[in-house]
């Protein structure tokens, strides 16, 4: 492990679970991500490894068979896998936010009924805010639930961008629905949370509810991306995050999904940068150029300094993020501090990286050449950047409001 990235104070467990999910990224995802991602094939045996080490229910209170860890620990792990490949890392994610949410504000049968099962890996989730003309707008959502006669709903409307919207066979569905209209009433307050059960696949998984096909991306392959159509989709009302007192509560608990997602999608741009830097500094002392490695040349050695720099506060930052929503403290600005950083910070880097193999990182022979592609993707999942600086700003006026 090199020098960069180090988390001080964590304790034996975390540094071995941390040491765990490296080792089996270095040795069953590097060698093998770039020919997956070239394929846009599905990792399952990865996948399949990573269920195996427990990584599925690394947050999932020990009384639901999961192994009860923090946030900071996911975060860390969630590192490692983005080193790796980003892909694996995003599988995860989604798996993990409607965890979190179900165990933040579902019912205790709703717990009793996901949870184990999520921890095992038997169940893995995904979660559907945006439509096709969304964009950052949630509150615009058009998605429909309107209650049937036998006290459940039936839910119409269109999704998009559901990762992991093919293989999963759970989806937390943000609607609108008739609970907390009013006049005066603002919109977030008309959303309900719906936990959908489904088979995985594409095409009409279940009666009323269609996953037309994997979205073609420019990068962030292997995961499947989809659209998800919804036709009179029935859901009993028993799964409403939360029961009845969840109805009208669904952009609350989205959000607060949200906000532990912006730290782990923090942390992807915090594993991209470093494997970026790897792969920077190692071909730097490699390629020779006037008679010696171009790590020699200045130029060169200011880009690296500038990569390590901005891949060494990056983490920092994503790791207060997660140590201060572990202490069950409000942590939306220091998160989207860390996302908008991670973000931007791993695009610069993988840019350097990218210029410092010269013509060689336009070749797909050169894994800096997927990183490329990839991280764009962190500029706009969980929020763009626009977005996070919305956040940062609105929340600065809260802490500094005027005097007086």
């Amino acid at each position: 492990m090199g020098r960069l990235a180090q988390t001080e104070g964590l304790t034996e467990l975390q540094r071995e679970i941390v040491a765990t999910v490296r080792g089996f990224v270095d040795k069953e995802i590097l060698p093998v991500a770039t020919e997956l991602e070239h394929r846009d094939e599905y990792p399952a045996q990865i996948v399949e490894g990573l269920r195996d080490l427990g990584v599925f229910g690394l947050m999932i209170p020990e009384e639901y068979g999961g192994l009860g860890e923090s946030l900071l620990t996911y975060a860390l792990c969630v590192e490692e896998i983005a080193r790796g490949w980003m892909s694996v890392s995003g599988i995860i994610n989604t798996h993990f936010i409607v965890a979190y949410m179900i165990k933040q504000h579902g019912t205790p049968e709703q717990r009793e009924h996901f949870l184990p099962r999520m921890a095992a890996g038997e169940v893995r989730g995904a979660f559907s805010m945006s439509e096709p003309g969304l964009g950052s707008d949630v509150a615009a959502i058009t998605s429909r639930g309107v209650r049937d006669g036998d006290g459940g709903y039936l839910l119409t409307g269109q999704k998009m961008w559901l990762t992991n919207g093919g293989t999963s066979s759970l989806v937390a569905v943000l609607c609108r629905t008739d609970e907390g209209r009013g006049a005066d009433a603002p919109a977030h307050r008309s959303m309900t949370t719906f936990l959908v059960e489904k088979e995985p696949g594409f095409g009409t998984v279940k009666p009323g509810l269609t996953i037309p096909g994997k979205i073609d991306k420019m990068g962030y392959k292997g995961v499947d991306t989809t659209e998800l159509i919804m036709e009179g989709l029935h859901v009993p009302a028993d799964r409403v995050l939360g029961g009845p007192d969840g109805a009208g509560r669904g952009f609350y608990q989205m959000m607060d999904g949200v906000e532990v997602g912006r730290v782990n999608v923090a942390a992807r741009g915090c594993g991209v940068a470093q494997r970026a830097f790897e792969l920077g500094v190692d071909y730097a002392q490699q390629r020779q150029t006037f008679g010696r490695p171009i790590a020699r040349h200045q130029a060169i050695q200011f880009k690296l300094a500038e990569m390590a720099t901005k891949v060494e506060a990056a983490h920092a930052m994503m790791v207060r993020a997660a140590r201060k929503k572990d202490t069950g403290e409000r942590n939306d600005l220091e998160a989207g501090m860390a996302k908008y950083l991670a973000s931007e910070y791993c695009k610069e880097v993988v840019e350097d990286a990218f210029r410092i193999h010269g013509g060689y990182g336009f070749s797909k022979e050169y894994e800096i050449e997927r990183l490329y592609r990839e991280a764009p993707m962190l500029l706009i999942g969980e929020g763009t950047a626009e977005i996070q600086k919305m956040i940062i700003g609105r929340r600065l006026l809260e802490e500094y409001g005027p005097r007086g």
